[in-house]
Formats: C-alpha cells, structure tokens, sequence
C-alpha cells in the first residue's frame, strides 16, 4: 500500500464524518440560505488568506533531506496566490460587504483551525502542513463543483459568485494527482506518522468550521 493509500485509510472516519455535516448535505442539494452561503465565504478568506503565508512558513522549515519538497512548496505558492481575493469577488457578487469581512475576524472555529496549522509548522514537523492540504483540496475537489452548480440554481446568484467554488473544484482535481505522488516520496516513518496525525486533526477542525456557519449565526440572532 502506497503512503497516499495509507493516509486515506487512516483518516476515512474524519473524513466522512466531515462529508455528514448537515449544511455541507444540504450544499450540494442546494437547501442552504443566501446568508449561510455568504458566511462560508467569509469564513473561507478567513482562511484561504493565510494560505500563501502557511505556505512560506512551512517551506522555511523543511530540512535539507526534502529539499525537492520545498520545491514543491514554491509550485503551490504560485499557484495560489491571489485567490483570497477570489472570495472577496464572489462575497459583493453576492450581495454581501466584502470590505466588512476583509477587515474582520473569523469565527472562533476558523482561527483555530489557522492558529493549529501555524503550530504545527512551528512546534511540530512541518510536513504536517501537507495534511491540511489534503483536508482542503481534498474537500473542494469531492464538493466545490457540485455545490457550486447547486447554490446557483437554488439562490439565483450570477456566476461571479461562484469563482472560489468553481475554479478551486477545477484546479484540486489537477492538485490531487500532484499531491499523491509528493506524498508517496515520504520515506521517513516520522514524516509519514506527522502528516496522518495532522490531517485527523485538519478533518476534525474543518468539521468544525462547516458547524460553525449555522450555530454560530443562532448565537448571533440571540445576542441580538
């Protein structure tokens, strides 16, 4: 079994508990609210922003023995850069103030989320990181496009609103097949043990996030 299957295998039960959320269901049947739709994005720039800087991060602290993944690194930098921008296109589209989200905080599910990645890179094995890619690639290419064509027809919103969804479904479908064969180059056990320990964790906290869009706006209308 390749490192790539092994992975899968140990993080299935996250994975599909993440794929249960009630609203990522109701996405791709096209039953959530506008308001729900533009939290998400919200939420997403909260984190996607931080993507190219995570990205830097975890570059720097590779060791020189996987110098071809820090080469890596730098093809997925130029890659997405800019596309927190993307979502702030989608947010006016949709009606929404995307300079009220650009200047604001993320909900509490969503810091977390970046604050452990950070920590990761920092405090633990950088190679980790590559399990929040999973989580999030991973994630966008089972669901993005579906969900995409869903919300448009059920909420009625033009196609610019959709750009995040639509071109990171399209681009995590060409970045998985890339990421297996980085993954399958990870001979040391302790790399290997740090990505599968760090992607639980990543399905588990963006579990969290997806939760978060609707009981976080209940707790907002009762504060009201």
């Amino acid at each position: 079994m390749s490192v790539f299957q092994q992975l899968l295998a140990a993080t299935a039960s996250e994975r599909l508990a993440l794929e249960a959320q009630p609203i990522i269901r109701d996405a791709l049947a096209g039953r959530v609210t506008l308001a729900e739709y533009q939290r998400f994005l919200a939420e997403a720039y909260h984190h996607v922003r931080h993507t190219v800087p995570l990205l830097m991060a975890c570059g720097a602290r590779l060791p020189a023995r996987l110098e071809w993944l820090r080469a890596a690194v730098a093809e997925y930098i130029e890659e997405e850069i800019g596309h927190h921008e993307w979502i702030l296109e989608d947010l006016r589209a949709a009606g929404a103030d995307a300079d009220a989200v650009r200047s604001g905080r993320p909900g509490y599910a969503t810091e977390l989320m970046v604050a452990y990645a950070y920590d990761t890179i920092a405090r633990g094995n950088p190679v980790g990181f590559f399990g929040m890619v999973l989580v999030l690639e991973g994630t966008s290419k089972a669901l993005a496009l579906h969900a995409a064509a869903a919300l448009k027809q059920h909420l009625g919103l033009p196609v610019q609103a959709f750009r995040y969804l639509r071109s990171h479904g399209e681009l995590d479908q060409q970045h998985v097949g890339f990421y297996e064969t980085l993954v399958n180059r990870l001979d040391a056990p302790e790399d290997q043990a740090a990505l599968i320990h760090a992607a639980r964790r990543f399905y588990r906290l963006y579990a969290e996030v997806f939760a978060s869009l609707r009981s976080e706006a209940v707790t907002w209308q009762e504060a009201a």
